[in-house]
C-alpha cells in the first residue's frame, strides 16, 4: 500500500477515536435550555453566526467544533401553535426539509419524548445541488439531526449539522447531544 494512504488512513482513524474519547459537557443556552456537547466545541460570535446563519430569526446560539465543520444550533420564534400540535406540524415540517434541499434521505421522522418534553425529531442526510447550470460544484452532502418543540408560545428548533463523510464517526454522538436537551 501507499505509505500516504495509510498515513491517511491513520489520521481519519485518530480522528475519530479523538472524538470517542471526548467528553461532553452541559452548557447552558439560557436559563431555561441546556445541552451537553462536546469539550472542545466553542460558541461562535455575532459576527460569526450572521455569516453562517444569513437568517431573518438569528439562532440563540450556535456552537462550534474546532474545525468548524459540525454545528449546533438553537433557535427560537414564537408560535400560535401549541405542544399538542406537534404531529400536525411534523408534516409541515417534513415538507419544509424536503422542499430545502435537492434530495433528503429520512433514518428518522417521529414525535418522540426527550427528558419528559415532546419533539419532533428529523434525522436525515441531505443533498444540496447546485442546479443553476454552469456550475461544476459538486453537490454538499450533510448528516443533519433536527428537533422541533413548543414551550408557551415558543417554537424552538435543536439543529446539529455533520459532513457527510463524518457521518458514521458522528452518528451515536449526534444523536446522545440531541437527547441531552432539557427544558425546564
Amino acid at each position: 500500500m501507499n505509505m500516504r494512504f495509510i498515513a491517511l488512513l491513520a489520521v481519519i482513524l485518530l480522528a475519530g477515536a479523538a472524538f470517542a474519547s471526548t467528553k461532553l459537557k452541559k452548557v447552558d443556552i439560557t436559563k431555561e435550555i441546556s445541552v451537553m456537547l462536546p469539550r472542545d466545541f466553542s460558541p461562535l460570535p455575532d459576527e460569526g453566526i450572521a455569516r453562517k446563519y444569513p437568517a431573518t430569526t438569528k439562532p440563540l446560539a450556535v456552537y462550534s467544533s474546532p474545525s468548524g465543520q459540525i454545528d449546533f444550533s438553537v433557535t427560537q420564534k414564537q408560535t400560535r401553535f401549541q405542544a399538542t400540535d406537534l404531529p400536525m406540524l411534523r408534516e409541515f415540517y417534513k415538507a419544509n426539509l424536503v422542499e430545502r434541499f435537492t434530495k433528503v434521505d429520512f433514518i428518522r421522522q417521529e414525535v418522540k419524548q426527550v427528558k419528559g418534553q415532546d419533539f419532533i425529531v428529523f434525522e436525515f442526510v441531505s443533498t444540496l445541488a447546485d442546479e443553476r447550470g454552469a456550475s461544476n460544484l459538486a453537490p454538499v452532502q450533510k448528516y443533519s439531526i433536527i428537533e422541533y418543540t413548543i414551550k408557551g408560545n415558543q417554537l424552538l428548533i435543536f439543529t446539529l449539522h455533520v459532513p457527510f463523510a463524518m457521518k458514521n464517526d458522528w452518528q451515536a454522538p449526534a444523536r446522545e447531544i440531541m437527547e441531552s436537551v432539557k427544558l425546564k
